[in-house]
C-alpha cells in the first residue's frame, strides 16, 4: 500500500507540475490535428491501400500507435531532466519505495496519454474515421494503445535515467519518431524490400498499430505471407508488452536505487 501511495503521489507531481506548463497541453492539443491534416490529406492522396480507397481509415489507428510511441522521448526527458536539477537526488533521501519513482513517471505517462488520445480521436471522427465492431472491441483497443504507452513510458524512464543529461536526452528525443516510421503506422509493407519488410512487420509498433485496426474494425489487414506479429497482432502486442515490462522495470528501479552510489 505505501508503494502505491507513493507512487501516486509522484504521479500527481508530475501532473501537477502542467499547471505551470500550459504549453505541454496546448501541444498535446494542436499536434494530433496537425498529424491528421498531414498525413490524411497532404500525403494521403499518394497512399494506396489494399482493399479500400479511404486511407484515413488505415492512417488513424497508426497516429494513436503513434502518439503513443511519443511516451517514450517525454519520459526520457523528464526523467533526465529531474536528474539535472537534482531532483532525483532529493526524492531517493526520502522514506519512499524505490519502485515508487518511475512507477510515478509511468503513471503519469499514462494517464497524459489517456488526454493525448482522446483528442486524436475526435479528431479522427471529424475526418470520418470510425470504430466498426463495437464498443467492447473499442475499448480493448483503446485499453491496448494505453497498455503501450505505458510500457514505452518504462522504457524511456530507464533511458533518462542512463543518459542523466537532459540536453542529451532533448537531443536524442526526435531519434524515437524514427520507430514509427519503420512499421506499418502509415504504410502498408506489403510492396517494401524484403530486409526492411521484415524489420517493419517485427517493430512492435507495426503490432500494435495492426491490433488497432483490427480491434477497431478498420482496414489494412496483413496478407497471409506477413510475419506472424502482423497476422497475430493482439496476442504479439500483449506478448511485446510484457516483455518490454519484464526488462525494462527492473532495470528502472535497479538504476534509480543504484544512481546515487
Amino acid at each position: 500500500m505505501n508503494l502505491l501511495a507513493d507512487g501516486w503521489t509522484l504521479t500527481q507531481r508530475r501532473l501537477f507540475r502542467l499547471r505551470h506548463e500550459p504549453g505541454t497541453l496546448l501541444t498535446m492539443l494542436m499536434m494530433p490535428s496537425g498529424f491528421v491534416v498531414l498525413f490524411g490529406f497532404v500525403f494521403g492522396g499518394a497512399i494506396g491501400v489494399p482493399g479500400t480507397s479511404n486511407y484515413r481509415e488505415f492512417m488513424m489507428p497508426g497516429l494513436f500507435v503513434m502518439t503513443t510511441g511519443t511516451a517514450l522521448s517525454t519520459a526520457m526527458v523528464e526523467v533526465a531532466t529531474d536528474q539535472a536539477r537534482g531532483v532525483m537526488e532529493r526524492l531517493r533521501s526520502l522514506p519512499t519505495h524505490r519502485v515508487s519513482v518511475p512507477l510515478g513517471q509511468s503513471g503519469a505517462e499514462g494517464i497524459l496519454g489517456a488526454y493525448g488520445l482522446a483528442v486524436l480521436m475526435v479528431c479522427g471522427l471529424v475526418v470520418g474515421w470510425r470504430p466498426h465492431d463495437g464498443v467492447p472491441r473499442a475499448l480493448a483497443g483503446i485499453g491496448l494503445l494505453l497498455l503501450f504507452r505505458y510500457t514505452l513510458a518504462w522504457v524511456g524512464t530507464y533511458l533518462g535515467l542512463v543518459v542523466r543529461s537532459a540536453r542529451t536526452a532533448a537531443r536524442l528525443a526526435p531519434l524515437t519518431l524514427s520507430l514509427t516510421m519503420v512499421s506499418n503506422a502509415l504504410v502498408p509493407t506489403d510492396r517494401m524490400p524484403v530486409g526492411l519488410r521484415a524489420l517493419c512487420e517485427w517493430n512492435p509498433l507495426s503490432s500494435a498499430a495492426a491490433a488497432a485496426r483490427e480491434l477497431f474494425g478498420n482496414p489494412g489487414a496483413p496478407g497471409p505471407d506477413a510475419a506472424w506479429p502482423l497476422t497475430h497482432p493482439v496476442t504479439a502486442s500483449l506478448l511485446w508488452a510484457g516483455l518490454l515490462l519484464l526488462i525494462f522495470v527492473p532495470l528502472s528501479v535497479r538504476r534509480f536505487a543504484r544512481a546515487g552510489l
